[in-house]
């Protein structure tokens, strides 16, 4: 379910009433209050706010979560599992009759105690297998919860930034970038619950780590010399570094994959995605 502009609809009384719940503070409400009514200018012009939330605002997603307090509640009596981001929510039933019966019942529990609208267009009732939401994916049966493709390939793409290969910056510049990006990716995707999700990000990610040194070494006696203090035997290091392939496909063969080892670049001060998200996982579970 998506609510119809809800943070443009939202009932000053109604939301205060709510808040006043558990803020007694005077000086603090009254502050809320005129946070509310502030306005906004629009062609120079101040226009009173009679309802609603300033979209954006750093307290409007907590003035959302206050307002729909009581849409909380009356699901968890109902025993209904559900998840809720903001306006936008997900009720899961086990059939479709049960899906349209409780459809009907939350649309005039809104309308009637929050005044709030339900926009159809946004809405509707359908399977969980495949329903993407706040970055998710269910899938399957059991609702198994994966980051949907749509954000993997976000993920690449802002990765892919840091590791170009003609980008004029240290690779220990580029681990730290990375590094900064993917704790705070993690940190909310981290609820995927299959491994191969990481595990695939970390090996597509270290082909590009790869590109980029082998881009950076640039002469073929430059990079002779560098496989070879990797370890690299002479005869194997000078087929690769004569070779004329480019640095992305050469990345894939096994001389330059045993040269930057994993845990070369490990060592390097590479972040990897699937030790992070077992910790993670592994803090869950004992919580």
């Amino acid at each position: 379910m998506d609510l119809s502009k809800f943070f443009d609809r939202v009932q000053h009384d109604v939301l205060m009433a709510r808040v006043s719940r558990k803020v007694h503070d005077k000086r603090l409400l009254k502050l809320i209050g005129r946070y509310l009514r502030a306005g906004i200018m629009a062609d120079g012009l101040h226009q009173a706010s009679t309802e609603g939330t300033m979209q954006g605002g750093l307290l409007s997603p907590l003035l959302s979560n206050i307002y729909l307090d009581d849409l909380d509640k009356e699901l968890e009596q109902r025993g209904l599992p559900f998840v809720r981001y903001a306006d936008d929510f997900v009720i899961f039933t086990k059939t479709k009759v049960a899906a349209q019966r409780v459809y009907a019942s939350v649309e005039h529990f809104l309308s009637e105690r929050l005044k709030l609208t339900v926009n159809h267009d946004k809405s509707s009732i359908r399977p969980a297998d495949g329903l993407e939401y706040v970055g998710y994916e269910f899938r399957g049966f059991g609702g198994q919860i994966r980051v949907s493709a749509k954000k993997l390939d976000a993920f690449k793409k802002r990765v892919s930034e840091f590791f170009r290969k003609n980008r004029g910056v240290s690779m220990k510049s580029r681990y730290a970038e990375y590094r900064r990006y993917a704790l705070g990716w993690l940190g909310y995707f981290a609820l995927d619950q299959v491994k191969t999700t990481f595990t695939n990000l970390d090996k597509w990610l270290r082909r590009r780590v790869r590109a980029c040194y082998w881009k950076q070494w640039k002469k073929s006696q430059t990079r002779l010399k560098k496989l070879i203090s990797l370890n690299v035997s002479h005869r194997v290091a000078r087929g690769f570094a004569m070779s004329g392939k480019g640095a992305s496909r050469l990345s894939t063969t096994s001389g330059v994959q045993r040269a930057l080892s994993n845990e070369y670049l490990a060592a390097e001060g590479m972040f990897n995605l699937e030790e992070r998200w077992h910790s993670l996982a592994s803090l869950r579970r004992n919580a």
